[in-house]
């Protein structure tokens, strides 16, 4: 079931044909007809001028947007990745098709927009929507997604950003939101999706943390009170087994210097002491923004359970040496290379393994967590 509803109208288009009748195939014949002064090799010139036209305006369609699988589809396998940078070689995307995902999460800087003028950010997003390789994507799986900094405009930004309106609405016309949709209204660009069937549920909750985030340092807000007070109608009502939190900036990660969870430690411990008062089961953290990928995994939070936080970025470039980095929570080593992230969901053996991919589709980094460990106790 999990291939239900995919590849239909968003595949890849067929090519137009078009043949020539046996009459206009002889060869080395050149007759005048009537009318306009035009020979036989002439009307096949401007045949074959209006074919080639018409075959590469259909190439260049966009394919239709895959829905979210249907409601009975079981939903097993979700890719994820982030900072994607429109003018770059983007490598990765045949190896994502290649995994079949049900479902591609972007977790932000999903362009390098960086501007307040919305027609430079629309050219952009229509840049790196227009990429073959990412073509091919959405015609064979589910795109869903958030922003990061670059995407909302200002490097590091939050509040202060004088274009988040409209440049919300450029995101969101680049995931091919409806006009009529709720998150349009919205101050800011979360959401959340709803996977499966009952006992087998996936949600994936994306975070905004921008749009309302007060300055570092200054002891505020990440998420701002709505959105706070959505979050946790999402994780109480929530009937899921399966709980991604997609967070453009990792939550687990402490020791760093560069933007976290962790520059704003009341919030952070507030997720978590939410995520344990709600009850939420199996809850791990998808994040990007680094530049790196890594797996982390924090005991003893107010969550009740181990924290985990997957991090895959970035889709196009990454750090250019590898350099120590301390992250006391850190399992393995950390991955300097282009990558993305890959969960797999075994519903029988109920456990989720999450592999971290190369740009030659190798496994660099991978963990196994069984969903038992993710229950409150």
């Amino acid at each position: 079931m999990r291939s239900m509803g995919r590849g239909a109208g968003g595949g890849a288009r067929r090519g137009m044909r078009q043949t020539l009748s046996n009459r206009d195939r002889r060869s080395n014949s050149t007759r005048t007809l009537p009318g306009p002064n035009l020979t036989m090799p002439t009307i096949q010139i401007r045949r074959l001028i209006l074919l080639t036209a018409l075959t590469a305006a259909a190439c260049v369609q966009s394919p239709e947007p895959q829905p979210a699988p249907a409601a009975s589809a079981e939903v097993s396998r979700i890719a994820f990745g982030s900072c994607s940078d429109e003018d770059r070689a983007q490598p990765l995307w045949q190896h994502v098709v290649a995994d079949d995902p049900d479902v591609w999460v972007w977790l932000g800087d999903n362009i390098y927009g960086d501007t307040a003028d919305m027609r430079v950010m629309r050219q952009k997003y229509a840049r790196q929507k227009s990429h073959p390789g990412y073509q091919a994507l959405l015609g064979t799986a589910s795109v869903i997604g958030t922003w990061d900094d670059h995407d909302y405009g200002l490097n590091d930004g939050g509040k202060e950003f004088r274009a988040r309106r409209e440049s919300q609405q450029a995101l969101l016309d680049f995931f091919d939101v409806p006009a009529d949709s709720p998150r349009r209204a919205r101050a800011g660009v979360y959401e959340s999706y709803v996977y499966g069937t009952p006992g087998r549920q996936v949600k994936v909750i994306l975070l905004d943390t921008r749009y309302h985030r007060d300055p570092i340092g200054s002891g505020g807000d990440i998420l701002g009170s709505e959105q706070w007070a959505w979050l946790e109608r999402e994780l109480r009502n929530s009937r899921a087994q399966v709980h991604l939190i997609g967070s453009s900036i990792q939550v687990v990660p402490q020791d760093h210097r560069f933007e976290k969870w962790a520059n704003f430690p009341a919030e952070r411990e507030r997720l978590f002491r939410l995520i344990g008062e709600t009850r939420a089961p199996g809850v791990v953290f998808l994040s990007g923004d680094r530049h790196i990928a890594e797996i982390s995994r924090q005991e003893g939070s107010a969550a009740g359970y181990p924290m985990y936080d997957i991090t895959a970025s970035g889709l196009t470039h990454t750090w250019r040496e590898d350099r120590p980095e301390e992250n006391r929570h850190r399992i393995g080593e950390k991955l300097v290379a282009l990558n993305y992230g890959l969960l797999e969901i075994d519903w029988r053996a109920r456990t989720l393994r999450f592999t971290i991919r190369d740009d030659e589709r190798r496994t660099r980094l991978e963990h196994v967590i069984p969903l038992a460990e993710l229950q409150a106790r």
